[in-house]
């Protein structure tokens, strides 16, 4: 096992780890995901599938640009709130934002760790031409998700609401800054590379902070934890490559890039992570690609799009479950796992069909 080049594959993505989620954290500190959800209450204008339907623009939003953690941990917390202040069904919201945090995480390299490591093995490939590749699927992801949604809470969608008042403001110019940070950081990942935009995304913010909120810079900030357990994984499997595994499962996903054996790859993808966990599978997957890029874009719709049946499958599910019990919302993992059941194959064929038809 090469730890030097292992570390160098790895590094930049831990990077960007840290880097974005100072970036979030501090977004939320400073209000900026309250006021997007304020805001969509009041353009709504009192209509619930109004709402729900801003909620989940702002869901794939900070799923794409943020990261799917994003919407897991800092994004739930807000709608939970909002749905319990306007007396609406918090079932509908939480299971948006953890569906959406999963499935909306196909776009951008920045949207998931098993994008930015497909981002490695595709030579020659921007943030944008990454894009370019993942479109179709990520579209087909983000429809059906949000139309699996629809007709299960049809009846908590209708009906109108009392707009809430909106929420007090520690110091609009912060709250400005991080918007536009926010807003920016979007085109730029698309235009410099992931890890320099995220680094000056938090260098502002930090500094910015430092001036006129210094009691937001705290250790809790980065996410020590995070980086040190995803280390230890990419050791672990690392290690199983290099004794056989790879081998084993190169040969379960056959090969070509015709629409069967694409559909193969992205089942073959989700199965392994609801077994194991979406990067874990990943990273054993990855030799199954071999070299193409919709064969490995085939494997990021079954581990981006797949983890929705078991609590393991994905970390932001489990981030989003600690959100939901500290907000009072109780998750059946029973039911989680059954809706689950029902929509991944819905999602793998509906995506890999997108990708299939668009770029086959």
């Amino acid at each position: 096992m090469d730890l030097g080049e292992l570390a160098g594959r790895v590094g930049p993505i831990l990077a960007f780890v840290v880097c974005i989620t100072v970036v979030a954290e501090l977004a939320n500190a400073l209000g900026v995901f309250a006021m997007l959800a304020a805001a969509a209450a009041r353009l709504a204008r009192g209509s619930v599938l109004a709402l729900w339907l801003l909620v989940v623009l702002v869901a794939v939003v900070a799923t794409a640009v943020l990261s799917l953690d994003t919407t897991a941990v800092l994004l739930t917390p807000v709608v939970l709130a909002l749905a319990a202040q306007l007396g609406l069904d918090r079932e509908l919201f939480a299971l948006t934002a953890v569906w959406l945090a999963n499935t909306a995480s196909l776009l951008l390299p920045v949207s998931n760790l098993t994008n930015l490591l497909a981002l490695g093995r595709l030579p020659g490939y921007d943030a944008g031409r990454f894009t370019t590749l993942t479109w179709p699927a990520a579209l087909a992801c983000v429809l059906i998700t949000v139309g699996a949604l629809a007709l299960l809470f049809r009846r908590s969608l209708r009906g109108r609401y009392r707009p809430a008042s909106t929420p007090p403001v520690a110091d609009r110019r912060l709250l400005v800054l991080a918007t536009v940070v926010c807003a920016l950081l979007g085109p730029a990942f698309l235009l410099v590379d992931v890890v320099v935009a995220s680094a000056v995304a938090a260098g502002v913010l930090v500094v910015a902070c430092a001036v006129a909120r210094p009691s937001l810079l705290r250790r809790r900030l980065l996410p020590w934890p995070l980086v040190l357990g995803v280390s230890a994984l990419f050791v672990v499997v690392q290690y199983a490559h290099d004794h056989g595994l790879a081998e084993l499962l190169t040969r379960a996903a056959g090969a070509g890039e015709g629409w069967t054996a694409l559909l193969r790859v992205a089942v073959l993808g989700a199965l392994g992570a609801n077994l194991l966990d979406n990067l874990p599978s990943y990273l054993a997957l990855e030799p199954a690609a071999d070299g193409s890029p919709l064969r490995l874009a085939a494997l990021l719709v079954g581990v981006n799009a797949g983890p929705l049946v078991t609590p393991w499958a994905s970390l932001a599910t489990l981030l989003w479950a600690a959100r939901c019990r500290a907000a009072g919302v109780a998750v059946s993992w029973g039911r989680l796992a059954l809706r689950g059941l029902l929509l991944v194959p819905v999602l793998m064929l509906g995506a890999v069909t997108a990708l299939w038809l668009v770029h086959g």
